[in-house]
């Protein structure tokens, strides 16, 4: 999947943000961990460094992950214990992390969140790393927008998997007209959040100046869906939704978390919106 947001000059087969959104939407419909998103954010990152033809390759054949840490994404590096390497942008410069502060964990355990360290030369500087940091975020954006999409799916699929075995007064739940209409509602979220990721995917690959919005868009609208997902799936499960053992725990948490990574759902409204 890396690969997919490595350029051929570094022995990748991208950029291609639309195979990627492909791949980013099952790693989310099978609550796949690790900063896959921040990966992708790397990979462009890294392009603004004279260290690129050395720290790219090994991103493309999936020998090394590598998380982000900058503005857009917030103080924390996501899995910064478990990854390779931890790049941090602090203004028009960017490190490589020596190590990371102690970590924390998010509204999804399996994501944990640590301050990066710095140390030693920055590995570029000037307006380029500006620029690359720009572009990252949307990537860094965009596919945890197409996360979200697959953990809604997931959602979605369990839930009416279970309204048509669990029973109540002699008949399935999902027989129920209220329960269609909440799953009904769930559906159509999903369906119109689709087109909005796949726009994006097309905007990232023409490199207009409209990107940004269609990705923010994306976002939103993934985010939003996949957190209605998990509201419903939540409450058609009934109590064994809470446990920590059942596992649509494992989608319900990663559906809030996303929802707020790399951009928030209010500044990604107002990205849309700006003129």
């Amino acid at each position: 999947m890396t690969a997919l947001a490595v350029p051929e000059a570094y022995e990748g087969v991208g950029p291609l943000p639309v195979e990627l959104a492909v791949a980013c939407v099952e790693l989310g419909r099978h609550a796949v961990p690790g900063p896959w998103a921040e990966t992708a954010a790397a990979a462009v990152l890294l392009t603004a460094s004279p260290a690129a033809g050395d720290r790219l390759p090994p991103i493309a054949s999936g020998q090394t992950m590598v998380t982000v840490a900058m503005a857009d994404g917030g103080p924390y590096a996501l899995d910064a214990d478990a990854a390779d390497a931890v790049l941090a942008v602090r203004g028009e410069e960017l490190w490589l992390a020596p190590g990371h502060g102690p970590v924390r964990t998010s509204l999804d355990p399996a994501r944990r969140l640590a301050p990066p360290l710095l140390g030693g030369e920055p590995l570029a500087r000037g307006a380029a790393v500006a620029a690359a940091a720009e572009r990252a975020a949307d990537w860094a954006a965009f596919a945890t927008a197409a996360q979200s999409l697959g953990v809604g799916l997931a959602l979605l699929d369990r839930t009416v998997a279970y309204v048509k075995q669990r029973t109540q007064f002699g008949r399935a739940i999902g027989s129920f007209q209220a329960v269609q209409h909440q799953l009904a509602d769930v559906l159509i979220g999903l369906e119109f959040a689709r087109p909005l990721l796949h726009g994006a995917a097309v905007a990232l690959a023409a490199g207009g100046s409209g990107a940004r919005a269609e990705v923010a868009a994306a976002k939103v609208a993934a985010g939003d869906a996949a957190y209605a997902a998990a509201r419903t799936a939540l409450q058609l499960h009934g109590a064994i939704g809470y446990t920590d053992e059942y596992d649509l725990s494992l989608w319900i948490r990663k559906a809030r978390a996303l929802r707020g990574a790399w951009g928030s759902p209010s500044a990604c409204r107002a990205r849309v919106l700006a003129p």
